[in-house]
């Protein structure tokens, strides 16, 4: 017996979901980027994965920092362990070093004398995509900058959707002054110009990301506020609310149990439209230079580095298409999710 049973409504959506290939396997990508960018530090880190030294086991990566001394190195800082590498294969002994593929971390300057950055892309120092105007390492750049997108983006979502569905329903299901009284507040808040205000506040703070995503939110949940408004209005006056109301149930129980699980259509259409929202502010702040500060990886600081540095192609080039691939899967995923929510395919006239 399965632990887990979906009505037969949401099996329809699903396999409706799956039929937009490109919105599937889309979904299946970003999912799998986003899980990947959790362990990040496996796969781009200039931290070893593993280290055999004296027969002794280390795994610098999640661990502690571990000065060179340790592995008889002339100095007390963290261990370079691509020096290190190289140390021990010049040895020839049975001490070795793993390394993640992409051996450099988001921060880390690689500067070689008589050579000066940006590098070109490079397979012989591992820099695949080449190095920034500092020498920072770009693949490295890139994902870690995801990594920080995304999730600003997601944060983002979840509180636009709290705050702005919460405050949808009640204008809709109570009406008349409520809903009025924040027509107007909405209205008036929506005229204040939101870049000035970020100007305001990076000028008296230094912007992290947590007063970023206060900040987009305080301009941000608006929108969804007039779509669970409508909706709300539409389904208070709907029989199933009617019997609802008498036979006691509450508010929060008629909002929460009947009306935005009937409305979830709605919210779940525009989840994937939000999130390519949220990451494309965020790299539109961070070009302008009122975003996170450096030297957070950031796609904005890396997009404006290959803009001001045009001759060398490889910066903006590597920015730009991963913003094309990431946002172009957001949107399939948006259009499979729009096809399979479709009411046009569910609905069925008397």
């Amino acid at each position: 017996m399965a632990l887990i049973q979906f009505s037969p409504l949401t099996l329809k959506t699903f396999k409706r979901f799956r039929s937009v290939k490109r919105g599937y396997w889309s979904a299946i990508i970003i999912i799998s980027l986003i899980l990947l960018s959790l362990v990040a530090e496996v796969f781009v880190n200039s931290r070893a994965l593993m280290v055999s030294y004296e027969g002794e086991w280390y795994f610098p990566t999640y661990g502690a920092i571990i000065p060179g001394d340790v592995f008889g190195l002339d100095y007390q800082y963290e261990t370079n362990y691509r020096d290190l590498k190289q140390k021990f294969n010049d040895e020839d002994s049975d001490n070795w070093v793993l390394l993640p593929p992409v051996p450099y971390n988001a921060f880390e300057t690689d500067l070689t004398v008589g050579n000066y950055p940006p590098n070109a892309p490079s397979f012989e120092t591992q820099h695949y995509l080449g190095t920034d105007t500092v020498g920072r390492d770009i693949v490295a750049r890139l994902v870690y900058g995801f990594r920080i997108a995304i999730f600003f983006s997601l944060f983002l979502l979840i509180c636009n959707y709290v705050v702005g569905t919460a405050i949808g329903c009640l204008m809709g299901y109570w009406g008349g002054a409520f809903d009025l009284l924040f027509q107007r507040l909405i209205e008036i808040w929506s005229n204040i110009p939101f870049l000035y205000v970020i100007m305001i506040i990076a000028s008296i703070i230094v912007p992290n990301f947590w007063s970023l995503v206060i900040v987009m939110l305080m301009f941000s949940w608006m929108s969804m506020t007039w779509y669970m408004r409508t909706a709300t209005y539409k389904e208070k006056e709907r029989e199933y609310v009617m019997a609802s109301r008498a036979l006691g149930a509450g508010t929060a129980r008629i909002i929460f149990h009947h009306i935005i699980p009937n409305t979830v259509s709605i919210i779940i259409t525009f989840i994937p439209f939000s999130v390519a929202g949220g990451i494309t502010a965020l790299t539109s702040l961070d070009f302008l230079g009122f975003g996170l500060p450096p030297p957070t990886p950031s796609w904005g600081e890396l997009l404006r580095q290959g803009i001001d540095n045009l001759q060398s192609p490889w910066i903006v080039s590597s920015i730009v298409m991963s913003m094309v691939l990431v946002l172009t899967m957001v949107t399939f995923i948006g259009e499979a999710i729009r096809e399979a929510y479709d009411p046009k395919k569910h609905t069925i006239y008397e």
